[in-house]
């Protein structure tokens, strides 16, 4: 599968099946300067497999974890071009999950006023959501992507053979994700997870349409004023959760627990259902006090008020602007 999407003076080519990491080198451009970012808890074989495509290629890896979104590994990657006297003709690769991409794209978008990057997303979550869209961040002060840019990669490879090497929690934390975009806005793909087959003999279909959802709605709001926002669903509540577990939640369990908020009763039961066939929360652990102060701080929020999304049956949505007090109050 082959998607192009263009905002401004960037297109992006999204190649994606199984097998596609091979075809690196062919678009970046095997005789660029390039980079290549990972963490320590992705298989080495898939940097290895993307370092030997090129001619002039470094790896750098940077510790495993959320934590690791800091100014700390930005200067590290920053530092790392400079010594490796990576100009701005060159490009930085990013090997791994969303924290990955998430911090390459954004030393990408600072270095030299800005250079190229190529997302090659190795777990379910980063392949269907922090890959694609040009969302760059870090963590700062305890908050989740408070500092941050839009840049978008020149091209993003999913090659859904990596998802093997994922354990099942991992797997379903991305799920959560597709659930997320399924629900707002394709009742076929919502259907379609409901369903008895086996996601092994779905799993390309499944990426393939997510990746359509997250595609058509950057390209109509790319700087998120509008439409962008319904793929929010969930996170209102769902990053507060993230923030108040300190680590022991993953970030699509806590998307899942906090979508089961908004949604009609119906929607809610189809929810509920589906999340649980797949070991996701369908609640918070926290109680509204404890959250409140993160969802005061949430990034979205303007003039007071957080844009929501709330989902009446798959495929239809529409946004409410609440106060956070009544957003706890949902809770």
């Amino acid at each position: 599968m082959k998607l192009t999407f263009g905002f401004r003076a960037t297109v992006c080519e999204i190649i994606e099946g199984k097998g596609s990491m091979a075809h690196v080198g062919n678009l970046v451009g095997k005789a660029r300067n390039v980079l290549v970012i990972t963490d320590s808890g992705v298989p080495p074989q898939y940097a290895e497999s993307v370092l030997a495509q090129f001619y002039n290629a470094s790896l750098l890896i940077i510790p495993q974890g959320e934590e690791s979104k800091n100014f700390n590994t930005l200067e590290l990657i920053i530092d790392t071009l400079r010594k490796r006297e990576i100009d701005r003709y060159g490009a930085l690769i990013a090997v791994g999950g969303g924290m990955t991409c998430d911090i390459t794209g954004f030393a990408a978008s600072c270095y030299n006023r800005g250079i190229d990057y190529y997302n090659v997303p190795t777990t379910l979550l980063a392949q269907v959501d922090a890959s694609i869209g040009g969302k760059t961040a870090l963590n700062f002060g305890g908050i989740k992507n408070l500092v941050g840019a839009f840049h978008h990669p020149k091209g993003v490879v999913i090659d859904t053979d990596t998802l093997k090497t994922l354990d099942k929690r991992e797997f379903y934390n991305g799920l959560a994700e597709v659930i997320k975009m399924a629900a707002t806005s394709d009742p076929a793909l919502f259907s379609l997870l409901e369903s008895d087959l086996p996601l092994n003999e779905i799993l390309d279909d499944i990426v393939g349409a997510a990746l359509q959802i997250k595609c058509d709605v950057v390209l109509e709001d790319p700087l998120e004023h509008g439409l962008r926002k319904v793929l929010n669903f969930g996170h209102t509540i769902g990053h507060a959760i993230e923030i108040a577990s300190n680590g022991r939640l993953l970030h699509g369990e806590s998307i899942a627990a906090g979508m089961t908020y908004f949604c009609s009763d119906e929607m809610r039961k189809r929810l509920e259902r589906l999340l649980k066939r797949y070991y996701l929360p369908v609640k918070s652990p926290f109680s509204g006090e404890v959250l409140l102060p993160y969802i005061a701080l949430d990034k979205k929020r303007t003039e007071g008020l957080i844009t929501t999304v709330f989902v009446e049956s798959p495929g239809i949505f529409d946004f409410r602007k609440m106060t956070p007090e009544e957003v706890v109050a949902l809770i």
